[in-house]
């Protein structure tokens, strides 16, 4: 198996205290593809991120996300896995040969079997639901031609993680070319007033259409995470 370890893009959340959150949650690990020379601005609107299921590990959580161009894959982000030195260093290889085979069809890294399996599992979940979009995307245009023109393209942003004292707060939020049409908690602190405040936070941003919205009495922290995580991942729209 090869060993490369290709660069790691590391998100802010590290080390920090969480409430109720197992410490395999924290570390986020993504890989890309080498880009192509010769794609246009406009293909890269038309990628598609996919978180796919969580599945528990007796190491801990394993979740994967990929970011797909039409059936390619493009990137691939770990959400969660353990936090243990195996599993640190399995993860840049299993993300690399992904990126190679263009598939889950990947080899088990030694001594991290645990997360390999899950890896493996989360990640072909994520496949399968971009095959089913690009599936029904292309029945949808082939059968409202006429009205496909005028339509906007759809695109799944996910905004970077933020730590606060109460745990990590990340935002993925879907456009319609310009506007906001859903806004989606991929990490949110596990606590009655995060949970209670959620729901307020995403329908203000429904209704602003920014990340310029009130915080939420009694989640401060969180609502001040979520405006930064918001903000970027319209920062990062294309």
């Amino acid at each position: 198996m090869k060993r490369a370890i290709p660069a790691l893009v590391l998100s802010a959340a590290a080390l920090v205290p969480v409430w109720r959150y197992a410490p395999s949650t924290e570390t986020t690990t993504t890989v890309t593809a080498e880009p192509n020379p010769s794609a246009s601005s406009s293909a890269a609107a038309g990628s598609n991120v996919v978180a796919g299921p969580t599945v528990d590990t007796e190491k801990g959580p394993v979740q994967v996300q990929a970011t797909f161009q039409g059936k390619k894959i493009t990137a691939v982000n770990m959400l969660q896995q353990p936090d243990h030195p195996q599993t640190e260093a399995a993860v840049p290889v299993l993300i690399e040969e992904t990126l190679q085979a263009q598939s889950a069809d990947i080899d088990t890294v030694s001594g991290a079997t645990l997360t390999s399996d899950g890896y493996r599992e989360s990640l072909q979940a994520a496949i399968d639901e971009n095959a089913e979009s690009a599936a029904s995307s292309d029945s949808d245009s082939d059968s409202a031609s006429d009205s496909s023109s005028a339509q906007s393209t759809s695109q799944t942003v996910a905004g970077s993680t933020v730590s606060t004292s109460k745990g990590d707060v990340q935002v993925q939020v879907t456009f319609e070319g310009d506007d906001i049409t859903a806004v989606e908690m991929l990490k949110q602190p596990n606590h009655p007033q995060t949970e209670a405040a959620v729901p307020v936070l995403i329908k203000e941003t429904l209704a602003a259409q920014s990340a310029d919205i009130d915080t939420v009495s009694g989640a401060t922290i969180t609502s001040d995470g979520y405006r930064v995580s918001l903000q970027a991942a319209l920062d990062a729209k294309a």
